[in-house]
C-alpha cells in the first residue's frame, strides 16, 4: 500500500469518525450513519490494498522459487 493510499484512508476514517460524533451531539442519525459508512468504506479499501501487498508478496516468492 503506497503512503498516499494509507493517508486518504486515515483522513476517509478520521473524517467519518468526526460526522458519527457530530450526529451523535446533533441527534442527526443520517449524519451518524454517514460517518458510520465512511468509516466502513476506508476499512474496506485498505483491507483490499492490504490483500493486493500480500498477493503481490506470495507472486513475488513463487517467481523467485521458479528461478532457482
Amino acid at each position: 500500500m503506497s503512503a498516499s493510499d494509507k493517508i486518504n484512508n486515515a483522513a476517509e476514517d478520521l473524517g467519518g469518525k468526526a460526522k458519527e460524533a457530530a450526529g451523535s451531539l446533533t441527534g442527526d442519525e443520517q449524519l451518524r450513519g454517514e460517518g458510520k459508512a465512511d468509516q466502513l468504506e476506508a476499512s474496506v479499501k485498505k483491507a483490499a490494498e492490504e490483500f493486493k501487498d500480500t498477493a503481490r508478496d506470495v507472486a513475488d516468492k513463487v517467481k523467485g522459487v521458479f528461478k532457482k
